[in-house]
């Protein structure tokens, strides 16, 4: 709803779930965005493979995908799905647009996570710039004694 709220033409959101989308839905209707967003049931990786086959580009992509590490000994299988969803992404971006993409796996740090966007963004041939490195939001807390409460990373990237 940001999105459509500060600007873009059109929003494609894309989810696994129909009733996180039925709710999506409902929403953009509430906030009068019903004719400027919609909403599609998938695979969002098979869907941006399909996409980059079709040839589409995009001036933005926000991906906040599930948790895909849940215990430690899961990182490498994590790594290597968020760089694919994230090579997937940078591909479909024109020149100059951006990329906002989200982890909240708390095993995978956020120094592996930059890795991971440098690695994607080498293997697409693109060079990023970070806007910026954000965490979670006072709604939740980071409590000192138990690490694992900081686990929200995001970044904006823009592609040049």
């Amino acid at each position: 709803m940001h999105a459509a709220r500060f600007g873009a033409k059109a929003v494609i959101g894309i989810d696994a779930s129909e009733g996180a989308l039925d709710l999506a839905r409902r929403n953009a209707a509430r906030n009068g965005f019903e004719l400027r967003c919609r909403f599609e049931a998938g695979n969002v990786f098979d869907l941006l493979k399909a996409q980059e086959g079709e040839g589409r580009e995009y001036d933005c992509i926000i991906l906040d995908p599930p948790s895909f590490v849940k215990r430690r000994k899961e990182v490498e299988n994590a790594v290597r799905g968020y760089k694919e969803i994230n090579l997937r992404a940078m591909k479909l971006l024109r020149p100059g647009g951006f990329l906002l993409t989200c982890s909240c796996s708390y095993h995978l740090s956020e120094g592996r996570f930059r890795e991971i966007l440098l690695d994607a963004a080498r293997d697409v041939g693109r060079t990023l710039r970070l806007v910026t490195l954000r965490s979670q939001a006072k709604d939740h807390p980071v409590l000192l004694p138990l690490p694992e409460t900081e686990y929200l990373k995001c970044a904006v990237l823009q592609m040049l």
